[in-house]
């Protein structure tokens, strides 16, 4: 066979020999299955791997187990080193979540925290996620980077975090909020505890119960003016103070020590306003708005409390003991894992060389000391002359010194 007929031949074939670039057969399979090739020249067996393949196999199998509530000895087809071996750079990936610039009805947001630190902020609509910033406390420049990257919805219904009612008002200044009932319960029962004591305080708490049951305009009006009647018959009590100079018991926490007087029934009053407040800004009953009524707007967050954040702890819990880069990690995937499976990224399309290109070793301090030039001053070897040096015999003495 001339050469060129080999280099024409050679031209066609997929699987050449990495010795002498003759063609491959198929030679049967390993004991795991994979395909076996055979040089036609040298006889060389080898197997064929493809460097994105396994790379995205192995981001998969990441990915999987993060999500999982196995451990890595559970979820692995080999030990739990190989798998850690195999996926240590998948730590270096981040997924991104898309931007598709649909318009929604009604966007849900909420933090989480992780640690003290780090607070993730997350927007969902329709169930999946859409949107995820991290900060260090939800203020309103960290809510303005989550929200600005999305479309101006209808409504964004929220659990009353602090900052976001600013970044509204900056960048949708024109959409409806709704407030989450359930919190608003919440911070009632915080400041009342399950069972008042007053009178008061159990016929608010008995108020806040009614709101998630509150389902037409006119049980809404009803329940408004039940509240206007509670301030009306209470509100003497309300503004009951105690002064310093007539107080002998123990301070209320808060309460400073040099203030003059303070309100008597401070947790009832912020009761009130957590309510109060809500109603005043419209944010109360949103869902019932004439216009919006029919879109099936939700009056609380438990969307993204209960399949969201109540995921994320879980899966910290079943991983428990990671350091805060991968709980992030793990956060940002779980985010990427629910959100619109049309229009995810895929895990190939993720993975950059330099993610998996290992970094280069760190020089090792004895190889950054320079060499020494002439004779050694001062030393830290042993030396005869101290004494400090492997002594043999009896005493350090041999035989010939004798």
């Amino acid at each position: 066979m001339g050469i060129e007929s080999i280099s024409v031949k050679d031209s066609r074939q997929t699987h050449l020999c990495s010795i002498c670039h003759f063609p491959l057969k198929k030679n049967g399979t390993t004991s795991k299955g994979t395909q076996r090739w055979r040089c036609t020249s040298c006889g060389a067996s080898s197997t064929l791997t493809r460097a994105d393949t396994t790379a995205r196999n192995q981001l998969t199998a990441f990915v999987g187990w993060i999500l999982s509530k196995q451990t890595q000895a559970e979820y692995a087809t080999s030990s739990a080193r190989t798998f850690r071996r195999h996926t240590a750079w998948c730590w270096n990936v981040h997924p991104t979540l898309p931007h598709t610039g649909e318009v929604f009805d009604e966007i849900q947001v909420d933090g989480i925290y992780l640690r003290k630190g780090w607070c993730a902020l997350i927007a969902i609509a329709n169930g999946k996620v859409i949107g995820c910033q991290w900060c260090d406390q939800e203020k309103s420049v960290a809510w303005l980077e989550l929200l600005r990257p999305l479309a101006e919805p209808k409504v964004v219904v929220t659990d009353g975090g602090s900052g976001l009612l600013k970044a509204l008002k900056e960048l949708w200044p024109q959409v409806k909020v709704q407030r989450c009932l359930v919190h608003i319960q919440r911070n009632v029962r915080t400041q009342l505890t399950l069972k008042p004591k007053t009178t008061a305080g159990k016929a608010l708490r008995a108020l806040s119960l009614r709101l998630t049951r509150i389902k037409t305009r006119d049980e809404a009006t009803a329940w408004i003016a039940l509240f206007a009647a509670w301030h009306t018959e209470f509100q003497h009590y309300l503004n009951e103070k105690t002064y310093a100079k007539d107080f002998t018991g123990t301070r209320p926490k808060g309460i400073r020590s040099t203030r003059v007087w303070w309100y008597t029934h401070d947790r009832l009053r912020k009761a009130y306003s957590s309510m109060n407040t809500a109603l005043k800004r419209g944010h109360l009953f949103t869902y019932l708005r004439e216009d919006l009524h029919a879109l099936g707007i939700n009056a609380t967050t438990n969307m993204i409390e209960g399949a969201i954040n109540s995921g994320i702890r879980t899966m910290i819990f079943h991983h428990r003991g990671m350091p805060t880069e991968h709980r992030r990690a793990a956060v940002e995937w779980f985010c990427w894992q629910h959100t619109a499976k049309d229009s995810r990224t895929s895990l190939g399309a993720l993975i950059r060389p330099e993610h998996y290109t290992p970094r280069a070793r760190k020089q090792a301090a004895e190889d950054l000391v320079e060499e020494q030039i002439g004779p050694e001053l001062y030393g830290t070897g042993t030396t005869a002359e101290e004494g400090l040096y492997a002594r043999i015999g009896w005493g350090g003495r041999s035989a010939s010194t004798h």
